[in-house]
Formats: C-alpha cells, sequence, structure tokens
C-alpha cells in the first residue's frame, strides 16, 4: 500500500503560495499593486482592502493609481496608506490617489533582501515541520504493521523528493525577488 501524499502535497502548496504573496508584499523600486493587499480601508463602517473599494493600476515603472469605486473614500484610501508605512508617497486628484514608489537606496536594498531571505526561511520552516508530521505518521504505520520496512524508505524518499522540489521553488522565488530588488 503506497502511503497516500495528498495532504502533504496540499500543504506544499500552501506553503508555496503563502511565500510568493510575502514576497510580493515586499516593495521594490518598481510598482507593483500586490504591495497595497494588506492595507485595510475604512469603509462605511468596516475595515475592507483596498482591492474591494477601488481599482489598483500601474501607472508607470514607479507609480501605482488608486481608483475608488465611491469618490468619497479617496481620502480614506490615502489615509489607509500612508498609516500603512510602507514607504510610499500618497497623494490625491480629482483621478484618485495615486502612489510614488520612490528610488530605493543602497541599504533600503540590503535589508529588503534581508526580508526576503527571513520570509523564505519562515516558509522553509513550515515545510520542515509538515515533513516531520509526515515521516512521524510513515514511521508510525510501519511500527503498527501497516506498513513494509521497505514501503516506509521509499514512502521517505517520495516525501523527500516533493521537499526538495518545494525548496527549489523558494531558491527560484527568492532569487527573483533578490533581482527585482537590485533593480
Amino acid at each position: 500500500m503506497a502511503y497516500d501524499f495528498k495532504p502533504f502535497e496540499k500543504k506544499i502548496a500552501e506553503t508555496v503560495a503563502h511565500a510568493q504573496r510575502e514576497l510580493g508584499g515586499i516593495r521594490t523600486g518598481r510598482a507593483a499593486p500586490a504591495i497595497l493587499d494588506s492595507v485595510q480601508v475604512e469603509s462605511y463602517g468596516s475595515r475592507v482592502a483596498i482591492n474591494q473599494v477601488a481599482n489598483v493600476s500601474v501607472e508607470d515603472a514607479r507609480t501605482l493609481r488608486v481608483a475608488p469605486w465611491d469618490a468619497s473614500l479617496g481620502k480614506e484610501i490615502e489615509k489607509a496608506i500612508t498609516l500603512a508605512n510602507l514607504g510610499l508617497s500618497v497623494a490625491m486628484d480629482e483621478r484618485g490617489v495615486r502612489v510614488s514608489f520612490p528610488e530605493l537606496t543602497a541599504d533600503r536594498r540590503l535589508s529588503l533582501a534581508k526580508v526576503a531571505k527571513e520570509k523564505i526561511e519562515e516558509s522553509r520552516t513550515r515545510l520542515r515541520s509538515a515533513r516531520d508530521e509526515i515521516w512521524s505518521d510513515i514511521q508510525k504505520k510501519e511500527k503498527e504493521g501497516k506498513m513494509p520496512e521497505d514501503e516506509k524508505f521509499r514512502a521517505k524518499d517520495d516525501m523527500q523528493k516533493r521537499v526538495d522540489a518545494a525548496n527549489k521553488q523558494f531558491d527560484e522565488a527568492l532569487a527573483r525577488k533578490e533581482k527585482e530588488i537590485a533593480g
């Protein structure tokens, strides 16, 4: 009986997706709408994500345009982006809110690269934890006699192949982000 890795594969996919979202939220010198995903706006008595009350689009390489669906929310959006402390310049005009990305300094680039590495390391830790749970389950099944010893080692190899593939995705995502940060 082959070990069922479907729950583990789901956990890996969730971890990889989470890592990519985390990296997407790290500001680089270029305008990226993903940076505003975590910003919450006060709208009609509740807090909602900006993309639920406005269109967020790239105006040019270093500028985002946030066009609220209800013009009265412009000031709230401006305030929310400012309070999020993302290091962005915010200005209101007749078409909505302009969000400008200032040029990155060398120190800021280094600190952003460090943050990106930390995010990836957090994801690797989550992956190791999931791997350890699966390995414990495999060993338990073998001890209970539900799995022969050779099958246990085959399952361990299969599990490690999945972990290695996920780690390769982490490495590639980090390399892309570091290249983006470097400019």
